[in-house]
């Protein structure tokens, strides 16, 4: 059961072009915001969709892949687990942040 605890997989499109950065000691991290859509008929018969944008974050190889290949549009699938986060703001109001960490990177655009 080990091996299904804390794993998310989605398949989605790239909102925006990949942020890249490179720490301290030189490696890669990049950050994507990947949309999931989800359509159904509301009582009324109609159909609705409704998109989830989700916080990916890869490291290392898998951060060189996304700087090399991807662009605002490539669908892909990505597998890894939930981080949850917080820190305080300005206003001192403290804010919480769940994010992805990617450990599969699958692009599915064709070329």
């Amino acid at each position: 059961m080990n091996a299904i605890k804390n794993k998310v997989q989605l398949i989605g499109h790239l909102g925006k072009m990949p942020e890249i950065k490179t720490i301290a000691d030189g490696k890669k991290v990049a950050n994507l915001s990947v949309a999931t859509n989800e359509s159904y008929k509301n009582a009324q018969g109609e159909k609705v969709t409704d998109t989830q944008w989700h916080n990916v974050t890869a490291w290392g190889k898998l951060a060189e892949i996304a700087e090399k290949y991807l662009v605002k549009g490539t669908e892909v699938a990505i597998e890894g687990k939930l981080i949850n986060k917080n820190y305080t703001d300005k206003q001192g109001i403290k804010r919480y942040v769940t994010e992805i960490h990617a450990n599969e990177l699958l692009i599915l655009t064709k070329k």
